[in-house]
């Protein structure tokens, strides 16, 4: 079996066009938004959820860790049901999750519910990827692959930005409870808006049937084959890595810079929402740069060496606040040009016919990270080391420029995988 996926224009479909493709990029987009808008109503709110339940950051940390380990599971498997089933029955299922977990934070009487409704919103949270991707590698024409990726990673990190911008001034206007209900009603409107375009995001009977691998030129491994290509663990344990960095700059790095350079707290606020800003733009460029995947491995090294090298400036340089969320833009900038090219070093790993599979087992790395990180990096700031918390931070990101050169390597010397007995 081929570690390396055909982009022939047969792997679309006949029918594409432009008009086409954009709007199920378009569709695909808004879902990806309430994913990682998902992820982010309930760290904003640690403060008020800290004092309604008398827990220590651990301890809410331990709610997301919950969230991101259930995701993890269910990503891995909804990869084989979306290559069985299709997309779009799975993508439904994952967005009521995610707004019946919202709800349910809503009306939260203990933290052990919180925990429950965690558990909910992961199995919510865990369709996407492979969703996203197999509706966008069986769909969109491979010339527009690179800009489908562009704002695939665009509407995430908008959902993320979109977030603490959401959640936070209805918290302070109302409650925390009104806040996260809020959020489960969007969650609600969009699943509504993709149940009327529905047919956009369907695979023909024929697509279903060769992402099976029933079809005449169907591989002669069996299903799991593709978990021996070395280069599909390579790109696990880069998203691993990935994730810890998002979970740090999403939960713990304001606050940490925050406390390092006397940043009113008005200030700090607004470095996650200028980050993943900065980072939808970078992406904008990145998805012009990954029209030539040659040059991926390399794209990724320069975005995270810079980033990094600005995560090591907000550790020890010495500057006003109002620079603080200045260095905060330019790292979500150079790492949002990385983010398609990110995207491509997994379809370049990733054999025909598995795509759901190799994402789902991919983007697992995702999960784990973000279940990690915060038990790890919320000790830190229990105990008030905040210049480690930010170190940590690079030093993660210097370990991605190292796993996507890792990739490539791995990739080149093992192209074909032995098709089982």
């Amino acid at each position: 079996m081929s570690s390396t996926s055909p982009t022939s224009a047969a792997s679309s479909s006949p029918q594409t066009t432009l008009r086409t493709d954009a709007k199920l990029i378009g569709l695909v987009g808004l879902a990806h938004a309430v994913s990682h808008f998902s992820q982010l109503i309930l760290a904003p709110l640690f403060p008020w959820l800290k004092d309604a339940f008398n827990v220590s950051y651990v301890e809410l940390g331990a709610v997301l860790t919950v969230f991101f380990v259930v995701s993890c599971i269910v990503q891995a498997a909804s990869g084989f049901i979306v290559d069985k089933l299709g997309p779009r029955p799975v993508l439904f299922v994952g967005l009521g999750a995610l707004g019946l977990a919202a709800f349910g934070y809503s009306v939260a009487q203990s933290y052990w519910m919180l925990l429950v409704c965690a558990v909910v919103g992961g199995i919510g949270n865990g369709v996407f990827h492979p969703v996203d991707y197999t509706l966008f590698n069986r769909k969109v024409a491979p010339t527009r692959l690179g800009h489908a990726y562009s704002v695939h990673g665009i509407t995430g990190s908008l959902g993320w930005a979109l977030a603490p911008a959401f959640v936070v001034p209805i918290a302070i206007a109302f409650s925390w409870r009104v806040a996260l209900a809020s959020a489960g009603a969007v969650a609600l409107l969009v699943l509504l808006v993709l149940w009327v375009y529905r047919s956009v995001l369907s695979l023909d009977a024929a697509a279903v049937h060769k992402a099976t691998g029933q079809g005449e030129h169907a591989p002669a491994g069996g299903e799991f084959d593709f978990l021996r290509i070395p280069a599909v663990w390579m790109c696990f344990g880069f998203f691993f890595f990935y994730a810890v960095v998002i979970s740090v700059v999403q939960t713990f790095a304001p606050v940490a810079a925050g406390h390092l350079h006397a940043v009113p707290v008005a200030l700090v606020a607004v470095c996650l929402t200028v980050y993943m800003v900065a980072s939808a733009a970078g992406m904008v460029v990145g998805g012009f740069l990954a029209s030539d995947p040659s040059r991926c491995e390399r794209i990724v090294g320069v975005g995270f060496g810079v980033a990094a090298a600005l995560a090591l400036a907000l550790a020890f340089a010495d500057f006003p606040p109002i620079v603080v969320p200045v260095l905060f833009g330019a790292m979500g900038f150079v790492s949002g040009v990385a983010g398609p090219s990110r995207d491509l070093l997994v379809k370049k790993s990733t054999p025909p016919n598995a795509t759901g599979r190799v994402y789902g087992v991919v983007y697992a790395g995702l999960d784990i990270g973000q279940a990690v990180a915060p038990l790890v990096f919320g000790r830190l700031m229990d105990h008030g080391q905040y210049t480690s918390v930010i170190v940590g931070l690079a030093l993660v990101q210097g370990v991605l420029i190292a796993s996507a050169f890792n990739v490539r390597r791995v990739r080149r010397t093992a192209l074909v995988v032995p098709a089982s007995a």
